[in-house]
């Protein structure tokens, strides 16, 4: 019995150990002592007796009886190899002192740690025995004498401790398989989370681009709008200054023709003739002098108008109603079919030239 191979193999050494020291007859614990068969199969010599005695006598049900002191034959219980008894029967059988010891120093092992409560149940149908064995057939635990003389005597067992490994071993791969799957589900999670942070940043940059676009949008407009603010002012001005120029000409005209009328009623008042005649002549040529300065300079109809600075802006409106995404796209494929268009048209050209 490899008992080293079989103890690295398992992550519990005292669990697998216990599960080497199982008899294949009462799925217990070996009791001493212990025979080794040729085949090199290991048996209590108690259950070694009772399928020996069975083997002899079909119709034998005691589990205890006088030890066989003639000659026979049975087969092994684990690998069904005939074993073949001398006349000291059982008793014939080599000790296994090797297995004995074993047991004695697991059972110090075990004696030394603190039992548990309720670490070893009983069997409700035999108060006396303890649960040792699973049904795999019901898939309940049970006891040695429920499968010998119980309810489950027809089913199939196994030992509790390899269905307990065997389960725990199950609940542990399918712990690791949720935990390999939680894992994963991280990892989307993770990446999930890098996508939300990625797509902020990207919202971000082109927010920003598209800022700075339209501020260099509203630089431009903001730069035609002052340039044609000061057009108009520049125009205001040279009216306003050429209308400031008239007012004061005909400002002074008036002063010139307000002063001759006075001169002109004074002399009218003038009683002798001599004097008025001596003033008349003058007087009269500076008055029709006046009258003429009345031709001068007039504005045109209309010369207050500024309609000419009116803008029609409504085609540019609709052109900025119709900025969108992907223009940039549309405006570079438009400008790629033109190039190649030209580039067609200037090979036709020079073919024809060569031609």
């Amino acid at each position: 019995m490899d008992y080293k191979s079989s103890l690295i193999q398992d992550g519990n050494p005292m669990e697998n150990l216990e599960k080497q020291l199982i008899c294949p007859i009462c799925l217990e614990m070996f009791t001493k002592p212990v025979v080794i068969l040729p085949c090199q199969h290991n048996l209590c010599r108690k259950c070694a007796n009772d399928i020996f005695q069975q083997a002899a006598n079909p119709y034998w049900t005691g589990r205890v009886g006088s030890a066989a002191m003639s000659g026979g034959r049975f087969r092994c219980p684990s690998c069904r190899h005939e074993v073949i008894m001398d006349r000291h029967g059982v008793y014939g059988l080599q000790r296994n002192l090797l297995v004995e010891n074993i047991i004695d120093i697991y059972k110090q092992e075990c004696s030394s740690r603190p039992l548990q409560k309720g670490s070893h149940p009983m069997c409700k149908e035999h108060e006396d025995e303890k649960i040792n064995i699973y049904c795999l057939t019901c898939e309940v635990p049970t006891c040695s004498m429920c499968k010998v003389f119980g309810a489950h005597k027809a089913c199939e067992v196994a030992p509790l401790q390899s269905v307990f490994q065997g389960q725990k071993t199950e609940l542990s791969n399918c712990i690791s398989m949720l935990v390999a799957g939680n894992d994963r589900v991280q990892t989307i999670i993770t990446q999930l989370e890098d996508s939300c942070r990625v797509t902020k940043e990207n919202s971000h940059q082109v927010k920003e681009e598209l800022s700075q676009k339209f501020d260099v949008l509203y630089a431009i407009l903001d730069e035609k709008k002052s340039e044609l603010l000061q057009r108009i002012t520049r125009e205001q001005e040279e009216k306003l200054g050429f209308l400031e120029a008239l007012i004061q000409q005909y400002r002074e005209q008036l002063d010139k023709s307000t002063k001759l009328v006075e001169t002109a009623i004074q002399s009218l008042d003038e009683p002798g003739g001599a004097i008025f005649l001596s003033s008349a002549k003058q007087l009269i040529r500076s008055i029709v002098e006046a009258s003429k300065g009345c031709q001068l300079g007039k504005i045109e109809q209309g010369f207050e108008n500024m309609d000419y600075f009116t803008l029609d802006l409504e085609h540019v409106a609709d052109t900025l109603r119709t900025i969108d995404f992907g223009a940039d796209e549309e405006e570079e494929e438009f400008i790629e079919e033109e190039e190649d268009q030209e580039e067609e048209e200037s090979t036709e050209g020079k073919e024809e030239g060569h031609q």
